[in-house]
């Protein structure tokens, strides 16, 4: 009898221990998940969990899918205008484009940059060529936010590489320098104005 009862003691005695390391292993698991500096999610006092932006990175980084997208968000989103985005990528413009602005950009489409003479888009994704391909693309961008309606005929923009572009406007169409506008997107930080041909940057006389 009294074997017996040693025995059952001793089981319980096991089981209770086994119950004990299990519950501070499961612990330990929980607070990994949630508190580590590289966790890909915390949930917040309201028990929400929202994702967390990865380490390091610029304004284009930051992951939100709340809030209004910013121009390279728009651009990124366009099947249109992968060329575009390559190009900012290789000029290493994506963050500045990212920041707060506001800006007017004049997005050129694939088809655009496709109507250039054969080669010279290979040939400015070059690195060697990173700086005359940021001329170009900062000859597409102005500073301040022009919507379709404020721009008017004959009214002169002063772009961001320094030189200036005309605004045209014929019954109701707009075009920069010859590029027609053929739609407007808002962004976060300004507007994108899609446009047909790319804009070429004046010969220096």
């Amino acid at each position: 009898m009294a074997t017996l009862y040693r025995t059952t003691i001793h089981s319980m005695k096991t089981k209770l221990i086994t119950t004990i390391i299990l519950s501070v292993i499961a612990g330990m698991f929980a607070v990994s998940c949630d508190g580590g500096e590289n966790g890909s999610a915390k949930a917040d006092s309201a028990g929400v969990t929202t994702s967390l932006p990865p380490a390091g990175g610029g304004q284009s980084s930051v992951q939100d899918d709340v809030s209004q997208k910013d121009i390279v968000k728009v651009a990124v989103g366009s099947p249109d205008h992968t060329t575009l985005v390559t190009a900012l990528q290789a000029a290493d413009l994506v963050n500045v484009m990212s920041n707060a602005g506001p800006f007017t950009v004049f997005a050129p489409t694939n088809a655009a940059f496709n109507a250039l003479p054969a080669g010279t888009v290979e040939t400015l994704l070059k690195p060697e060529n990173k700086d005359q391909l940021a001329s170009i693309l900062q000859h597409h961008v102005t500073v301040s936010t022009y919507s379709a309606e404020s721009l008017k005929d004959g009214q002169i923009l002063g772009m961001v590489d320094g030189n200036n572009v005309t605004v045209k406007v014929t019954d109701g169409k707009i075009s920069i320098d010859g590029a027609n506008v053929v739609a407007s997107v808002r962004a976060s930080n300004g507007i994108v104005h899609i446009v047909d041909k790319v804009i070429l940057v004046p010969e220096k006389k």
